[in-house]
């Protein structure tokens, strides 16, 4: 899903860009990477990328690297996790 989501804001809606492509290109290589698309507005800025836990130090080494022989320019990552998520609880 954000595969196609990504292949979608490119191709039909024209709102990627060679930054972008680059990060979610190299992202989509790697083992490990279960999806990765842009987010925010387009026409640059961020990506996001699912990946497995085991696989994360690899992700960040071989996608920095992509990216600085892609475009010239340095990637900057955030490392976040899944939280619990929304849970019910009887009051009474």
């Amino acid at each position: 899903m954000m595969n196609a989501s990504h292949d979608s804001l490119r191709d039909d809606y024209q709102v990627s860009c060679r930054e972008l492509d680059v990060l979610v290109d190299a992202a989509r290589k790697l083992d490990g990477v279960l999806g990765s698309r842009m987010t925010g507005g387009g026409f640059g800025g961020c990506t996001v990328s699912l990946v497995e836990k085991h696989a994360a130090e690899t992700f960040v080494e071989k996608v920095a690297g992509a990216y600085e022989k892609g475009t010239g320019h340095r990637a900057e990552f955030i490392r976040t996790g899944a939280a619990q998520g929304a849970t019910v609880e009887r009051l009474s």
